[in-house]
């Protein structure tokens, strides 16, 4: 029997780490009432303390790419769960909206940072030379997939008992998944003798970087800051994020509660959504390895905004048949855009530098995330409904759509 290669333990390892991660990033969703009744703050609040979330580990990436370089791949995901598990422990004891900004927005932010941003990347240039764009795509899909596993069975949790017995499954797993990535966990295919998945020989011993990551995150900004396509990358994803986990993974829930749909009914239509981008982001892996990257970002980005204008009419309808529809069809577009963006990234860049300037791409993405979470609840209490915040985010995507097309289709190499 031919024996697996080491760097599918690596993928389903770092698969589950994503998984965990983003359980803790997309719970927000469900704690949005829970955290308005029992302390009385206010939606914008609370909001504001999630929105810094989504900034801040969006922001953290190119900085985390660099940290990476220097202290390694292994070290980064134990101190990075570790932060996770101290932001969770101490919510427990929270009592004031500062606390909230402290624990939810800057511990849980920048401990989910590496896992939900750069990871996908640097295992996949460094473990994989072949199937390197399924691996992201799979990598990829597990950011939402914690929604498809767990998050109907926290608005069970918080409906029969409290957000706090919620907080502790989520705190069980961080906990569990700490001493799975100490020990299966490795940096290079070198450390256990092996080369990458898809190559025949060995590769030369990486060294760790003596640079300072501050400064390498900061000429990776510059470098890229002068290429067109940087920008038009960046700003896809800003509307890539603010049409994702800033709007539907912090409103959504809201949303259909507005329109008298149950909790549970409303965090199980979420996770439907995560079976289906598990399908459609790995597709859209696979897609990647052999299609234009730009085209393929093109009917993503045109095919969500029309879902997002289509969201309303769903739920106005009065129909779970349409906002099932809605749900399937959103689903698997939800992160599907993040292969083929990895894949114009590394084409302009190189494959060294891909994963700093992935880091930067996704700082963009957090901050239209960070925006949308803010401005929803924003808009929420100015007007009484979600309704303008989604259709707003469907015109953007529409926009995101034609500023793919303007990337060159085969753009030179950076060799600085």
């Amino acid at each position: 029997m031919k024996r697996v290669h080491y760097s599918w333990i690596i993928l389903v390892v770092t698969f589950f780490a994503i998984i965990v991660a983003g359980i803790v990033r997309s719970s927000s969703g469900v704690f949005i009432d829970p955290f308005e009744k029992e302390f009385g703050w206010g939606r914008p609040s609370i909001s504001f303390a999630f929105a810094i979330s989504l900034f801040l580990y969006g922001f953290s990436g190119p900085f985390i790419a660099a940290f990476v370089e220097k202290f390694g791949l292994k070290r980064m995901m134990l101190g990075s769960m570790a932060l996770l598990t101290i932001g969770l422990s101490l919510t427990f004891i929270m009592k004031s909206e500062w606390q909230l900004i402290l624990i939810w927005g800057i511990l849980i932010g920048l401990g989910s940072g590496l896992f939900l941003t750069v990871l996908s990347t640097q295992v996949a240039n460094r473990w994989f030379v072949k199937r390197r764009g399924l691996a992201v795509g799979i990598l990829t899909a597990a950011t939402a997939t914690g929604q498809l596993v767990l998050l109907p069975v926290l608005a069970a949790l918080i409906n029969k008992y409290s957000w706090k017995a919620a907080v502790l499954l989520i705190l069980v797993l961080s906990v569990l998944m700490f001493f799975m990535i100490a020990i299966l966990m490795r940096s290079f295919p070198r450390d256990i003798g092996l080369p990458p998945y898809g190559e025949e020989a060995l590769v030369p011993k990486a060294e760790l970087s003596t640079d300072n990551p501050f400064k390498a995150a900061i000429s990776a900004l510059w470098e890229g800051l002068q290429a067109r396509e940087f920008w038009l990358l960046a700003g896809s994803f800003f509307i890539c994020g603010l049409s994702t986990s800033g709007l539907i993974g912090t409103h959504f829930i809201s949303y259909c509660i507005s329109f008298g749909v149950p909790v549970l009914t409303a965090a199980s239509m979420l996770s439907f959504m995560g079976i289906f981008d598990l399908i459609g982001t790995t597709l859209s892996g696979w897609l990647s390895d052999r299609f234009d990257n730009r085209w393929l970002l093109f009917w993503y980005y045109s095919l969500r905004g029309l879902s997002l204008v289509c969201l309303p009419l769903a739920l106005t309808s009065g129909s779970y048949v349409w906002l099932m529809v809605f749900a399937i069809f959103y689903g698997l577009d939800w992160i599907a855009t993040v292969p083929p963006t990895i894949g114009l990234t590394r084409q302009r860049f190189g494959i060294q530098k891909s994963a700093m300037m992935y880091g930067w791409i996704m700082a963009a993405h957090q901050v239209g995330a960070g925006l949308a979470a803010y401005t929803g609840g924003v808009i929420y209490t100015a007007l009484g409904s979600y309704t303008w915040a989604f259709m707003l985010a469907g015109g953007f995507c529409v926009l995101a759509s034609l500023f793919v097309i303007l990337i060159k289709k085969n753009p030179e190499v950076s060799v600085n």
